[in-house]
């Protein structure tokens, strides 16, 4: 075994009658110290070693970016084999600090995560679990040793700890700074007074390195996400600079020619005025419609119109380039965080559309709140509808989907020949998309 355990006297000499009294009682306090030394220094190596991994895993996602996911359950499992422990689960909180799910667990050898089969019917009282953690003061900003059946305890995790044998629970707070990002859980068997002080140590340790990499890996997909969105926003922009230059002053130019050729012509068939005079119209309603596409692909500045506004001023521009009565009812809406500007190219697209190809007697424009602070936005008309298998291929209706899954909305076209059609939007609040926001944890 341990090189210290060679200098230990046998058994049978500790009760030796034939030795005084008094050699036998220092004979039975060296044993026990160098038994305790022996713990001890167990107990540091395998510190040490939970450390050294814990550290190596750490340094691969901050170095190399490997999956956080992935260091987690390396680390979770070197964790319970080397502390003899049950279980371990992991709670993240969201960005918040309002939401708070379980994210990963490893019960009986097996990891569960949110997309593994088996995460529905984990037994563990997760809920109530993150009820009690999200609610428990002391919790966030230190390591809290619960035995099995605290009262503190919600009467659910009690009753988990009781049928699975659990004496001992220690949760350990993932903290940076002032922050608290989550919690890890440990679920032990009976345990000594010593060995707790000894799992405490370990899961303390081992919590600031996992909140490390968790950090590191929040911070690497929020800076990539933020390239992403910049690279978009340039594209939109390049687009909008060649909409602009091109399209938007090629029909400004063709524009002024039709309407210096109806000042020099007044006396013209009037079949041919006719004519002029449509020619200027659709000039005029192109221009427009190019450079409201501008203003759609440019990024929206603090201080610009609201959706409400937009949607207004949209189909009061519509209004002047047709003679279809439009109906626009909008409620209060709620704050998109910056993706107004998708859902008004979708109403655009969706009007215009029916504008020009309804052939409808009257279109009405709805926007409004849905439950949970959603949004709705409906465009329709009574006019011819189409069959819905001609227009899945239409660039326009291809258009509408692609913003709409931008944003992650649902887009549904209702129609039929002969039967109007019906386009509606639909936006709930996202939730969370890595560990810890509110896309991932569940």
């Amino acid at each position: 075994m341990d090189a210290l355990t060679d200098h230990l006297p046998p058994p049978a000499s500790t009760g030796d009658p034939c030795l005084p009294p008094d050699i036998q009682a220092r004979t039975r306090n060296l044993t026990a110290a160098l038994s305790r030394a022996v713990d001890e220094r167990r107990r540091a190596e395998c510190m040490a070693h939970i450390q050294s991994d814990a550290v190596q895993l750490a340094l691969d996602v901050l170095v190399a970016g490997e999956d956080i996911t992935g260091y987690f359950k390396a680390f979770i499992k070197s964790l319970v084999d080397n502390c003899e422990s049950h279980a371990c689960g992991v709670w993240l909180l969201d960005d918040e600090g309002e939401c708070c799910d379980m994210w990963l667990a490893y019960i009986g050898g097996q990891f569960y995560t949110a997309d593994s089969e088996g995460w529905a019917s984990i037994a563990m009282p997760s809920e109530a679990m993150a009820a009690h953690l999200r609610g428990f003061t002391p919790g966030w900003t230190q390591t809290v040793d619960y035995p099995g059946d605290d009262p503190r305890l919600p009467d659910a995790v009690r009753a988990y700890d009781r049928d699975n044998g659990v004496a001992s629970l220690l949760v350990a707070p993932l903290t940076l700074g002032p922050r608290t990002l989550g919690w890890m859980a440990l679920a032990t068997g009976c345990t000594n007074d010593c060995e707790a002080v000894w799992r405490q140590a370990v899961i303390d340790a081992t919590a600031r390195q996992a909140t490390l990499a968790l950090h590191h890996h929040r911070q690497s997909e929020r800076n990539r996400l933020e390239v992403r969105r910049q690279a978009m926003l340039e594209e939109r922009n390049r687009i909008a600079r060649d909409i602009h230059d091109t399209l938007t002053q090629g029909f400004a130019a063709i524009l002024m020619q039709l309407q210096a050729a109806q000042r020099s012509a007044p006396d013209l068939p009037p079949q041919v005025a006719r004519s002029l005079e449509t020619a200027v119209d659709l000039a005029r309603s192109h221009m427009i419609e190019a450079r409201r596409s501008v203003g759609t692909l440019r990024p929206r500045q603090a201080g610009e119109e609201d959706l409400a506004t937009s949607l207004s001023n949209m189909v009061s521009l519509v209004r002047r380039t047709t003679e279809i009565p439009i109906d626009l009812k909008v409620d209060e809406l709620p704050t998109m965080g910056g993706m107004e500007r998708e859902v008004l190219g979708i109403a655009q697209e969706a009007l215009t559309n029916a504008v020009r190809h309804s052939r409808a007697k009257r279109i009405a424009v709805r926007a409004s709140s849905a439950r949970g602070l959603g949004l709705r936005v409906s465009v329709a008309d009574d006019g011819r509808g189409f069959a819905e298998e001609r227009g899945n291929g239409g660039f326009g209706l291809t258009s509408m989907q692609e913003r709409a899954e931008r944003i992650g909305a649902a887009l549904t076209v209702v129609t039929a020949p002969r039967a109007g059609t019906e386009v509606v939007l639909a936006w709930e609040p996202p939730s969370f998309s890595i560990p810890g926001d509110r896309h991932a944890a569940r």
